[in-house]
Protein backbone atom coordinates (compact mmCIF):
# COMPACT_ATOMS: atom_id res chain seq x y z
CA UNK A 1 0.00 0.00 0.00
CA UNK A 2 0.79 3.53 -0.60
CA UNK A 3 1.32 5.29 2.52
CA UNK A 4 2.22 8.40 4.02
CA UNK A 5 3.75 11.25 1.30
CA UNK A 6 7.43 11.55 0.31
CA UNK A 7 7.54 14.97 -2.03
CA UNK A 8 5.13 16.86 -4.23
CA UNK A 9 5.65 18.14 -7.72
CA UNK A 10 3.49 21.17 -9.04
CA UNK A 11 3.60 22.29 -12.54
CA UNK A 12 4.86 25.96 -11.26
CA UNK A 13 7.75 24.06 -9.72
CA UNK A 14 8.86 22.47 -12.91
CA UNK A 15 10.79 25.86 -13.90
CA UNK A 16 13.20 25.29 -10.87
CA UNK A 17 14.01 21.61 -12.29
CA UNK A 18 17.56 21.08 -12.73
CA UNK A 19 17.43 20.34 -16.45
CA UNK A 20 20.09 19.11 -19.31
CA UNK A 21 21.31 21.59 -21.75
CA UNK A 22 19.77 19.23 -24.85
CA UNK A 23 17.34 17.07 -24.33
CA UNK A 24 17.73 14.87 -28.00
CA UNK A 25 17.28 11.02 -28.18
CA UNK A 26 20.77 9.23 -29.27
CA UNK A 27 22.76 5.94 -29.21
CA UNK A 28 19.45 4.12 -29.90
CA UNK A 29 19.71 0.36 -29.76
CA UNK A 30 17.51 -2.63 -30.11
CA UNK A 31 17.98 -4.78 -26.95
CA UNK A 32 15.01 -7.58 -27.09
CA UNK A 33 11.53 -8.36 -27.86
CA UNK A 34 9.18 -10.76 -27.45
CA UNK A 35 5.75 -11.84 -28.37
CA UNK A 36 2.83 -12.95 -25.55
CA UNK A 37 1.64 -16.29 -26.86
CA UNK A 38 -1.85 -17.50 -25.83
CA UNK A 39 -1.98 -20.07 -23.06
CA UNK A 40 -3.78 -20.57 -19.71
CA UNK A 41 -3.15 -18.01 -17.41
CA UNK A 42 -1.94 -20.28 -15.08
CA UNK A 43 1.25 -20.59 -17.42
CA UNK A 44 1.94 -17.13 -18.95
CA UNK A 45 4.11 -17.51 -22.25
CA UNK A 46 6.14 -15.49 -24.10
CA UNK A 47 8.03 -16.13 -27.24
CA UNK A 48 11.63 -14.19 -27.67
CA UNK A 49 12.73 -12.55 -29.89
CA UNK A 50 8.86 -13.11 -31.63
CA UNK A 51 8.00 -11.12 -34.32
CA UNK A 52 5.84 -8.00 -35.17
CA UNK A 53 2.90 -8.78 -37.68
CA UNK A 54 3.77 -8.26 -41.11
CA UNK A 55 2.10 -5.13 -42.87
CA UNK A 56 -0.08 -7.04 -45.68
CA UNK A 57 -3.02 -4.94 -46.23
CA UNK A 58 -5.69 -5.53 -49.28
CA UNK A 59 -4.73 -3.31 -52.46
CA UNK A 60 -8.47 -1.86 -52.74
CA UNK A 61 -10.91 -0.17 -50.48
CA UNK A 62 -12.48 -2.77 -48.00
CA UNK A 63 -15.09 -2.60 -45.42
CA UNK A 64 -14.91 -4.04 -41.83
CA UNK A 65 -16.91 -5.10 -38.61
CA UNK A 66 -16.67 -2.83 -35.65
CA UNK A 67 -14.53 -4.09 -32.60
CA UNK A 68 -16.12 -6.27 -30.73
CA UNK A 69 -14.99 -8.91 -27.66
CA UNK A 70 -11.90 -8.80 -25.22
CA UNK A 71 -9.52 -6.48 -25.67
CA UNK A 72 -5.89 -5.46 -23.14
CA UNK A 73 -5.42 -2.16 -22.42
CA UNK A 74 -2.10 -2.99 -20.09
CA UNK A 75 -1.57 -6.44 -22.02
CA UNK A 76 1.70 -7.26 -19.76
CA UNK A 77 -0.54 -6.49 -16.83
CA UNK A 78 -3.24 -8.31 -17.70
CA UNK A 79 -1.39 -11.51 -18.74
CA UNK A 80 1.48 -11.27 -16.03
CA UNK A 81 0.20 -9.11 -12.81
CA UNK A 82 2.09 -10.85 -10.42
CA UNK A 83 5.15 -8.74 -12.25
CA UNK A 84 4.06 -6.95 -15.18
CA UNK A 85 7.88 -5.61 -15.97
CA UNK A 86 8.85 -9.82 -15.51
CA UNK A 87 8.88 -10.19 -19.47
CA UNK A 88 11.17 -7.22 -20.24
CA UNK A 89 13.93 -8.17 -18.11
CA UNK A 90 13.66 -12.19 -19.44
CA UNK A 91 13.57 -11.08 -22.60
CA UNK A 92 16.37 -8.92 -21.94
CA UNK A 93 18.93 -11.61 -20.23
CA UNK A 94 17.71 -14.27 -22.65
CA UNK A 95 18.86 -11.87 -25.54
CA UNK A 96 22.10 -10.84 -24.02
CA UNK A 97 22.60 -13.08 -20.55
CA UNK A 98 25.40 -10.31 -19.39
CA UNK A 99 23.81 -7.50 -19.91
CA UNK A 100 24.27 -4.91 -17.35
CA UNK A 101 21.49 -3.41 -15.97
CA UNK A 102 23.37 -1.04 -13.48
CA UNK A 103 24.42 1.41 -16.66
CA UNK A 104 20.61 1.64 -16.91
CA UNK A 105 19.39 4.89 -15.08
CA UNK A 106 15.36 4.03 -16.27
CA UNK A 107 13.25 1.46 -17.22
CA UNK A 108 10.34 2.18 -18.05
CA UNK A 109 7.30 1.32 -20.69
CA UNK A 110 6.69 4.21 -23.20
CA UNK A 111 3.42 5.20 -21.46
CA UNK A 112 4.72 5.92 -18.42
CA UNK A 113 6.74 9.00 -20.40
CA UNK A 114 3.94 9.82 -22.43
CA UNK A 115 1.95 10.94 -19.04
CA UNK A 116 4.58 13.00 -17.32
CA UNK A 117 5.57 14.84 -20.52
CA UNK A 118 1.37 15.12 -20.45
CA UNK A 119 2.49 16.75 -17.13
CA UNK A 120 4.88 18.98 -18.48
CA UNK A 121 2.82 20.02 -20.94
CA UNK A 122 -1.31 19.57 -21.48
CA UNK A 123 -0.81 19.80 -24.93
CA UNK A 124 0.39 16.30 -25.44
CA UNK A 125 -2.29 14.57 -24.33
CA UNK A 126 -4.68 17.17 -26.30
CA UNK A 127 -4.85 19.20 -23.08
CA UNK A 128 -7.14 15.98 -21.46
CA UNK A 129 -5.90 15.57 -17.91
CA UNK A 130 -6.60 12.61 -16.21
CA UNK A 131 -5.15 11.21 -12.93
CA UNK A 132 -2.39 8.10 -13.12
CA UNK A 133 -0.19 6.19 -11.20
CA UNK A 134 2.99 4.86 -11.80
CA UNK A 135 5.06 1.83 -9.07
CA UNK A 136 8.52 3.25 -9.07
CA UNK A 137 11.42 1.52 -7.41
CA UNK A 138 14.99 2.15 -7.15
CA UNK A 139 17.81 -0.49 -7.23
CA UNK A 140 21.22 0.78 -6.83
CA UNK A 141 21.25 3.56 -9.64
CA UNK A 142 18.24 2.06 -11.43
CA UNK A 143 15.08 3.43 -10.85
CA UNK A 144 12.09 1.17 -12.56
CA UNK A 145 8.98 2.48 -13.52
CA UNK A 146 5.94 0.36 -13.36
CA UNK A 147 2.62 1.51 -15.04
CA UNK A 148 -0.64 1.14 -13.29
CA UNK A 149 -3.77 1.23 -14.95
CA UNK A 150 -7.50 0.85 -13.41
CA UNK A 151 -8.40 -2.13 -16.23
CA UNK A 152 -5.87 -4.20 -17.88
CA UNK A 153 -8.42 -5.70 -19.83
CA UNK A 154 -11.87 -4.72 -21.07
CA UNK A 155 -14.68 -6.29 -23.09
CA UNK A 156 -16.68 -4.42 -25.91
CA UNK A 157 -20.20 -5.51 -26.38
CA UNK A 158 -21.86 -5.91 -29.57
CA UNK A 159 -24.18 -3.27 -28.82
CA UNK A 160 -21.10 -0.87 -28.46
CA UNK A 161 -19.01 1.09 -30.63
CA UNK A 162 -14.89 1.65 -29.83
CA UNK A 163 -14.19 2.01 -33.22
CA UNK A 164 -12.40 -0.37 -36.17
CA UNK A 165 -8.77 -0.40 -34.92
CA UNK A 166 -8.10 -4.22 -33.83
CA UNK A 167 -10.37 -5.59 -36.75
CA UNK A 168 -8.09 -3.03 -38.72
CA UNK A 169 -4.59 -4.99 -37.58
CA UNK A 170 -6.23 -8.44 -37.72
CA UNK A 171 -6.99 -7.38 -41.78
CA UNK A 172 -4.07 -5.37 -42.94
CA UNK A 173 -1.31 -7.46 -41.01
CA UNK A 174 -0.08 -11.20 -41.03
CA UNK A 175 1.20 -13.10 -37.82
CA UNK A 176 4.30 -14.33 -37.75
CA UNK A 177 4.50 -15.95 -34.85
CA UNK A 178 1.91 -19.02 -33.66
CA UNK A 179 -0.79 -18.14 -31.38
CA UNK A 180 0.95 -14.12 -30.81
CA UNK A 181 -1.42 -11.67 -29.92
CA UNK A 182 1.09 -8.87 -29.16
CA UNK A 183 4.79 -7.99 -29.73
CA UNK A 184 6.89 -5.83 -27.23
CA UNK A 185 9.77 -4.42 -28.22
CA UNK A 186 12.86 -3.82 -25.36
CA UNK A 187 15.29 -0.57 -27.26
CA UNK A 188 17.93 1.63 -25.11
CA UNK A 189 19.48 5.13 -25.67
CA UNK A 190 20.64 8.70 -24.17
CA UNK A 191 18.34 11.50 -23.39
CA UNK A 192 18.84 13.94 -20.87
CA UNK A 193 21.67 12.61 -20.12
CA UNK A 194 20.23 9.38 -18.59
CA UNK A 195 20.19 6.19 -20.16
CA UNK A 196 17.16 4.40 -20.67
CA UNK A 197 15.51 1.11 -21.29
CA UNK A 198 11.87 1.58 -22.78
CA UNK A 199 9.64 -1.50 -23.67
CA UNK A 200 6.58 -0.47 -26.56
CA UNK A 201 4.30 -2.24 -28.13
CA UNK A 202 4.78 -2.59 -31.89
CA UNK A 203 1.64 -2.94 -34.38
CA UNK A 204 3.58 -4.24 -37.15
CA UNK A 205 6.55 -4.15 -39.44
CA UNK A 206 6.71 -3.41 -43.28
CA UNK A 207 7.98 -6.38 -45.36
CA UNK A 208 11.22 -6.96 -47.91
CA UNK A 209 9.06 -5.71 -51.00
CA UNK A 210 8.99 -2.31 -49.15
CA UNK A 211 12.57 -2.19 -47.57
CA UNK A 212 15.90 -4.19 -47.60
CA UNK A 213 15.23 -6.31 -43.86
CA UNK A 214 18.34 -7.63 -41.88
CA UNK A 215 16.58 -9.83 -40.33
CA UNK A 216 17.58 -12.42 -37.47
CA UNK A 217 16.42 -15.45 -37.47
CA UNK A 218 16.43 -17.37 -34.14
CA UNK A 219 14.98 -21.02 -34.59
CA UNK A 220 14.54 -22.12 -38.16
CA UNK A 221 12.64 -24.85 -37.08
CA UNK A 222 10.18 -23.18 -35.25
CA UNK A 223 7.22 -26.01 -35.15
CA UNK A 224 4.49 -25.18 -37.67
CA UNK A 225 1.07 -26.06 -35.28
CA UNK A 226 -2.34 -26.43 -35.56
CA UNK A 227 -3.53 -25.96 -31.76
CA UNK A 228 -3.32 -24.42 -28.80
CA UNK A 229 -1.80 -27.63 -27.09
CA UNK A 230 0.73 -28.16 -29.13
CA UNK A 231 1.75 -24.25 -28.79
CA UNK A 232 2.62 -25.22 -25.13
CA UNK A 233 4.07 -28.96 -26.07
CA UNK A 234 6.78 -26.75 -28.05
CA UNK A 235 7.59 -24.47 -25.01
CA UNK A 236 11.85 -24.51 -25.51
CA UNK A 237 12.79 -22.59 -22.39
CA UNK A 238 11.46 -23.29 -18.93
CA UNK A 239 11.19 -20.91 -16.18
CA UNK A 240 14.40 -22.77 -14.43
CA UNK A 241 16.59 -21.74 -17.68
CA UNK A 242 15.36 -18.76 -19.11
CA UNK A 243 18.22 -16.20 -17.89
CA UNK A 244 20.98 -18.15 -18.67
CA UNK A 245 22.39 -17.80 -15.53
CA UNK A 246 22.87 -19.82 -12.23
CA UNK A 247 19.84 -18.83 -10.37
CA UNK A 248 16.66 -20.65 -9.76
CA UNK A 249 13.46 -19.37 -11.13
CA UNK A 250 11.26 -21.91 -9.66
CA UNK A 251 9.17 -19.11 -8.47
CA UNK A 252 8.64 -17.65 -11.30
CA UNK A 253 5.44 -19.08 -14.02
CA UNK A 254 6.32 -17.33 -16.83
CA UNK A 255 7.19 -19.92 -19.73
CA UNK A 256 9.85 -18.73 -22.46
CA UNK A 257 9.75 -20.15 -25.79
CA UNK A 258 12.31 -19.57 -28.25
CA UNK A 259 11.32 -18.13 -31.48
CA UNK A 260 10.86 -15.50 -34.27
CA UNK A 261 13.39 -13.25 -35.91
CA UNK A 262 14.52 -9.93 -35.01
CA UNK A 263 13.31 -6.95 -37.05
CA UNK A 264 14.75 -3.97 -37.16
CA UNK A 265 13.88 -0.82 -35.35
CA UNK A 266 14.01 0.93 -39.07
CA UNK A 267 11.00 -1.48 -40.61
CA UNK A 268 8.63 -0.48 -37.37
CA UNK A 269 5.20 0.71 -38.07
CA UNK A 270 2.48 2.81 -35.78
CA UNK A 271 -1.09 1.94 -36.79
CA UNK A 272 -3.92 4.46 -36.00
CA UNK A 273 -7.58 4.65 -37.29
CA UNK A 274 -9.80 7.66 -37.56
CA UNK A 275 -13.04 8.34 -39.57
CA UNK A 276 -12.46 10.14 -42.43
CA UNK A 277 -14.21 13.43 -41.39
CA UNK A 278 -11.88 13.69 -38.23
CA UNK A 279 -8.18 13.81 -39.93
CA UNK A 280 -5.40 12.40 -36.97
CA UNK A 281 -3.15 15.65 -36.42
CA UNK A 282 0.61 14.35 -36.49
CA UNK A 283 0.87 16.46 -33.07
CA UNK A 284 -1.59 13.97 -31.60
CA UNK A 285 0.72 11.24 -32.04
CA UNK A 286 4.60 11.79 -32.06
CA UNK A 287 4.84 11.92 -29.08
CA UNK A 288 4.18 8.12 -28.84
CA UNK A 289 6.29 7.82 -32.10
CA UNK A 290 9.67 9.79 -30.50
CA UNK A 291 9.40 7.40 -27.51
CA UNK A 292 9.99 4.64 -29.15
CA UNK A 293 11.27 6.04 -31.98
CA UNK A 294 9.05 4.09 -34.57
CA UNK A 295 9.79 5.47 -38.05
CA UNK A 296 7.06 4.90 -39.42
CA UNK A 297 2.86 5.80 -39.24
CA UNK A 298 -0.07 4.09 -41.04
CA UNK A 299 -3.11 6.68 -40.40
CA UNK A 300 -6.22 5.13 -41.52
CA UNK A 301 -9.55 6.52 -42.56
CA UNK A 302 -13.07 4.89 -42.67
CA UNK A 303 -16.62 6.11 -43.25
CA UNK A 304 -19.03 3.45 -41.27
CA UNK A 305 -16.28 0.82 -41.69
CA UNK A 306 -15.55 1.40 -45.04
CA UNK A 307 -11.36 1.91 -45.30
CA UNK A 308 -9.87 3.50 -48.28
CA UNK A 309 -7.01 1.73 -49.20
CA UNK A 310 -4.03 2.78 -46.40
CA UNK A 311 -0.47 4.38 -47.06
CA UNK A 312 2.68 4.25 -45.04
CA UNK A 313 4.56 7.23 -44.05
CA UNK A 314 7.55 7.23 -43.21
CA UNK A 315 7.67 10.28 -40.41
CA UNK A 316 11.37 9.35 -38.93
CA UNK A 317 12.36 13.32 -40.40
CA UNK A 318 9.64 15.09 -38.99
CA UNK A 319 9.82 13.16 -35.61
CA UNK A 320 13.27 14.65 -35.31
CA UNK A 321 12.23 18.07 -36.14
CA UNK A 322 9.38 17.95 -33.65
CA UNK A 323 12.55 17.28 -31.13
CA UNK A 324 14.43 19.99 -31.88
CA UNK A 325 11.43 22.37 -31.92
CA UNK A 326 10.28 21.10 -28.48
CA UNK A 327 13.45 20.88 -26.61
CA UNK A 328 11.74 23.11 -23.77
CA UNK A 329 9.20 20.22 -23.25
CA UNK A 330 12.11 17.95 -23.30
CA UNK A 331 14.75 19.44 -21.13
CA UNK A 332 12.05 19.58 -18.33
CA UNK A 333 10.53 16.08 -19.49
CA UNK A 334 14.55 14.63 -18.53
CA UNK A 335 14.76 17.11 -15.62
CA UNK A 336 11.67 15.51 -13.77
CA UNK A 337 12.53 12.16 -14.34
CA UNK A 338 16.34 12.80 -12.87
CA UNK A 339 14.11 14.44 -10.18
CA UNK A 340 12.22 11.85 -9.33
CA UNK A 341 15.03 8.90 -9.52
CA UNK A 342 16.89 11.39 -6.75
CA UNK A 343 13.78 11.35 -4.08
CA UNK A 344 13.70 7.56 -4.67
CA UNK A 345 17.13 7.56 -4.16
CA UNK A 346 17.32 9.40 -0.82
CA UNK A 347 13.95 8.06 0.52
CA UNK A 348 14.44 4.26 0.74
CA UNK A 349 13.66 3.29 -2.98
CA UNK A 350 10.08 2.20 -3.39
CA UNK A 351 7.08 4.69 -3.99
CA UNK A 352 3.77 5.51 -6.14
CA UNK A 353 3.92 8.35 -8.11
CA UNK A 354 0.44 9.74 -8.67
CA UNK A 355 -1.02 12.62 -10.24
CA UNK A 356 -3.80 14.73 -9.10
CA UNK A 357 -5.48 15.87 -12.14
CA UNK A 358 -8.00 18.27 -9.83
CA UNK A 359 -4.62 19.73 -8.00
CA UNK A 360 -2.91 19.46 -11.07
CA UNK A 361 0.82 17.98 -8.96
CA UNK A 362 2.65 15.01 -8.57
CA UNK A 363 3.16 12.93 -5.09
CA UNK A 364 5.08 10.82 -4.00
CA UNK A 365 3.87 8.37 -1.60
CA UNK A 366 6.26 5.57 0.27
CA UNK A 367 5.22 2.30 -0.84
CA UNK A 368 5.10 -1.02 0.85
CA UNK A 369 4.89 -4.80 -0.38
CA UNK A 370 6.11 -6.82 -2.25
CA UNK A 371 8.53 -6.09 -4.81
CA UNK A 372 8.01 -5.47 -8.94
CA UNK A 373 10.19 -8.42 -9.66
CA UNK A 374 11.26 -11.69 -8.54
CA UNK A 375 13.94 -11.85 -6.22
CA UNK A 376 16.56 -13.17 -9.19
CA UNK A 377 16.27 -10.32 -10.88
CA UNK A 378 17.48 -7.11 -8.89
CA UNK A 379 20.09 -9.42 -8.00
CA UNK A 380 21.73 -8.98 -11.56
CA UNK A 381 22.09 -5.53 -11.09
CA UNK A 382 24.06 -6.18 -7.68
Amino acid sequence: MANDLIAEISRLGLKDLNTPASASITDVEHLSSYNWIEAPKATPAIAVPGSPDLWSPPNIPFQLEKDTGYVYLAQNAALHPDSPLEPLFRALYVSHPSFDIVSIDVVTDRNNLRKLLAFVNPRWSGNNREAFTIKVEVTNNTAIFCREETKAEEYIGPNEFRGYGHSFEKECTSRKVCWSTRHHRIISYHFGGLKFVIRHETYGYVGVADTQLDVQPVDSRAPQVDNLSSVLGSLSLSPESSTLGTTSLTSSKLVIRKEGQVIPLSSTLEIKTRVAHRPLAFEDVVSQLWISQTPKLVRAYHTKGMFAVPEVEDVAAQVKAWEDQNQKDLKMLAGLIGKIRDIMKESGGRAMLRYDAVGDKLGLYRLEGEQMLPNDLPSKSQ
